[in-house]
């Protein structure tokens, strides 16, 4: 069982018993240790009922065992593991799509794609722009010792995927689908080349997912979101069951990820 003397700051943080608290913490400041302490504190402390967890969010995997095993060491033996529970943030979405699919649509079996098959879906999309576009100038966009016609249009594939990623988890992270994106585009008057062929290697992306069934986990993000706003039932019942929420490295959230949380917290939550 791990014994913690805390220090001042520390203390005022593990003195939290509900409501908002926001912790500036810089790094090697012991917030994991100290995080860990609150919840195992929580566990013990906060009365929860059946089917009541305390419920921790991290950014990434490597974190979420970091965490689930200090908060365990702070427990020590017994049965009170059953009443916290340790998510990353795209984990977390996933539960709450994998347990109410048909509010967005989807079907019980609905497929994650990982970051490894969605980056084989955009090249194809990517490949695919690419022979249908032929005569698309890109020498324009190049320095002129980068303007050998091959050069130049093998340099732009590769560098178009990276670019067509980072404009697709920007437009999820704001709930933009492509016909939002074309929307945007018509009303303008300025003619967009990039901003034509970013929607249009959206759309066959999209078409690559739909085809297999499947969602990204940006889509996960989006579709928690969408499942919440879709039933008060549902949201009302995930407050129930996390009545207080713990969440690591919050200035990392993009801004869907920080919607969830504040809808599963609630106006007066904690």
């Amino acid at each position: 069982m791990i014994h913690f003397h805390p220090r001042p700051s520390q203390a005022k943080v593990l003195a939290y018993s509900g409501g908002k608290m926001g912790v500036s913490a810089v790094p090697g400041s012991g917030k994991t240790t100290t995080l860990s302490a609150l919840a195992a504190k929580l566990v013990r402390e906060a009365k929860l009922e059946r089917g009541q967890q305390i419920l921790i969010v991290t950014l990434v995997n490597s974190a979420r065992g970091k965490f689930d095993q200090t908060v365990r060491g702070f427990l020590g033996e017994g049965n009170l593991g059953t009443l916290y529970r340790v998510r990353t943030l795209h984990g977390l979405a996933n539960d709450i799509v994998s347990e109410r699919p048909s509010l967005v649509g989807l079907a019980d079996d609905f497929q994650i794609v990982d970051e490894f098959e969605a980056k084989a879906i955009l090249s194809d999309a990517v490949a695919a722009w690419f022979n249908a576009h032929r005569d698309f100038g890109v020498e324009e966009y190049f320095s002129p010792e980068h303007q050998t016609r091959d050069k130049s249009r093998r340099d732009w594939r590769e560098k178009a995927v990276d670019i067509a990623l980072e404009v697709i988890q920007k437009a999820k992270d704001y709930r933009w689908r492509p016909e939002d994106l074309r929307k945007a585009r018509d009303a303008g008057a300025q003619r967009l080349p990039l901003a034509d062929m970013m929607i249009e290697i959206y759309e066959g992306y999209e078409r690559g997912l739909r085809y297999r069934g499947g969602v990204d986990f940006q889509d996960l993000i989006r579709l928690a979101l969408d499942a919440l706003d879709a039933s008060p039932d549902y949201l009302a019942a995930l407050q129930r069951r996390w009545p207080y929420i713990l969440e690591d490295e919050a200035q990392d959230s993009s801004q869907l990820q920080e919607q969830i949380l504040r809808k599963l917290a609630g106006e007066g939550g904690n």
